[in-house]
């Protein structure tokens, strides 16, 4: 049921909220936020919005740069990392040129909510439906330096291997053994149980929690389906919630896709259906793994845009460090039933009609996941619109592990990007089914990719510590 003014002004009163805080996103996908003081907040608030300069966001240019933020009462929730008691609410950002303002179309949640509505327009369904999985790691300690004299870094979880000879108590977990294992073994046991209590408290129903695969602290949290835009807010609460968790126990937390050297990556999976008049659009007893022939179109759009997607999905550096042979992250393009190998994999386990889907399984969280979902999307949409069948185009199914096939068949397979340079090359030559119906403005992609290459140049001038190593003595 959606939330007014009057339900707002009641929040604040019943629960003595001194302060209420508005979070907006960056084109990072990061949360900023400015904030009132309870007693300042009105109707006209919810109205006439916070002004801001978007330019410091990074998705506007100075001279159009005045905006403001109209607040979505949907989201309001109880910040629990506030001693102070504070309400927070996240929502849209518009352009104030109109009397009525119109919605600021470079704002990440506005992007997402243009994808929901091409759909609609579309016709195929009313609903995307997602399920983003969040893998990430608890360190105790976590150290880094980039200067002139000292290039690196350092983590430390004190039930890793590394520890045997200094923990002291033999709770250690040997390498990439740490997958669904207990207690005495499972040290942050309380703290993700705690983060999972915080986001039911915020409207965000949970799966599960369990520890990953690495050792050295790496744990994954699954919410459940629900609607893209909702998902959208509530995987940036999501992550809000682990990192100020994590440091109330003593620990940090972070969605960087590959921390450490030889342990397995962290991504973030996004499983997807669509619905329409509350009828699951994906579902066909008669298809291939019990998909319709619109759900084999949709996952031929990702797949044909997959490249290009990666620019969105998997935006840092870091992220091609964990799309590699040898773990579980997918390298290449094509889909299959309960394989991990391939980039788009359908679960088994999903056998009712309205839970029937597949997941992505590229992305990871150091996307913006507006961007990351209405990108998505959009790449689904277009493979229907062109009916794009990802069988007759060689893509699959690969129902065999794909890192298992002789390499002169490896060969024959189309991988992922193997850098974020290379993604951002296809980005720039293909987006024209991001930008169609003006969902994706061009002046976004295009300030996207100079920011992502500046970026990329940055870091390829950098000194690794590995290559002393390799060539200090040659």
């Amino acid at each position: 049921m959606a939330k007014t003014v009057k339900d707002i002004l009641k929040m604040i009163e019943e629960n003595g909220i001194k302060i209420v805080d508005f979070k907006m996103v960056d084109i990072n996908g990061q949360y900023r936020h400015v904030s009132i003081l309870a007693e300042n907040f009105s109707e006209d608030t919810m109205k006439s919005g916070i002004g801001f300069d978007a330019s410091n966001y990074g998705y506007a240019v100075v001279e159009k740069s005045d905006m403001v933020f109209i607040p979505d009462p949907d989201t309001a929730v109880i910040d629990p990392f506030c001693e102070i008691p504070t309400l927070s609410m996240t929502g849209n950002a518009m352009i104030i040129d109109t009397p009525e303002n119109r919605p600021l179309p470079q704002y990440p949640r506005n992007i997402v909510r243009a994808a929901v509505q091409a759909m609609k327009d579309m016709g195929v369904a009313d609903t995307m439906l997602i399920l983003p999985e969040f893998e990430f790691y608890l360190f105790d300690e976590v150290n880094w330096s980039v200067e002139p004299n000292c290039i690196a870094s350092s983590v430390d979880a004190k039930q890793s291997y590394w520890n045997s000879a200094v923990e002291g108590k033999g709770v250690i977990v040997p390498k990439q053994k740490n997958y669904h294992i207990a207690k005495p073994f499972d040290v942050s046991y309380e703290c993700r149980s705690e983060m999972c209590l915080h986001m039911k408290d915020m409207g965000i129903e949970i799966n599960y929690h369990h520890p990953e695969v690495a050792a050295s602290g790496q744990f994954e949290i699954e919410p459940q389906l629900g609607e893209v835009v909702h998902m959208a807010d509530a995987t940036m609460m999501i992550k809000y919630i682990i990192h100020n968790t994590a440091l109330k126990h003593g620990k940090t937390a972070t969605f960087m896709p590959k921390p450490i050297y030889g342990e397995a990556g962290s991504g973030m999976h996004v499983h997807m259906l669509l619905m329409k008049d509350g009828k699951p659009v994906f579902s066909d007893d008669n298809g291939y793994a019990h998909l319709s022939e619109t759900a084999h179109y949709f996952m031929g759009g990702l797949l044909k845009h997959i490249a290009s997607l990666c620019a969105l999905t998997n935006p840092s550096t870091n992220s091609f460090k964990r799309l590699v042979p040898g773990f579980e992250a997918p390298v290449t393009v094509g889909y299959a039933t309960s394989n991990r190998s391939a980039v788009i994999r359908i679960p088994a386990y999903a056998k009712s009609p309205e839970k029937r889907r597949f997941e992505l399984r590229n992305p990871d969280a150091t996307c913006n996941p507006y961007f990351c979902y209405a990108a998505i999307l959009m790449a689904g949409l277009d493979g229907i619109k062109n009916k794009i069948d990802p069988h007759a185009n060689g893509w699959g199914p690969y129902d065999f592990n794909l890192f298992h096939l002789p390499e002169e068949e490896k060969a024959k397979l189309k991988g992922l990007p193997t850098s974020l340079p290379e993604a951002l090359d296809a980005l720039e030559a293909d987006h024209d089914y991001l930008t169609a119906g003006g969902v994706f403005p061009e002046e976004l992609l295009k300030n996207f990719i100079k920011t992502k290459r500046a970026e990329c140049s940055e870091m390829s001038k950098i000194p690794h510590p590995a290559e002393f190593d390799k060539y200090y003595n040659l």
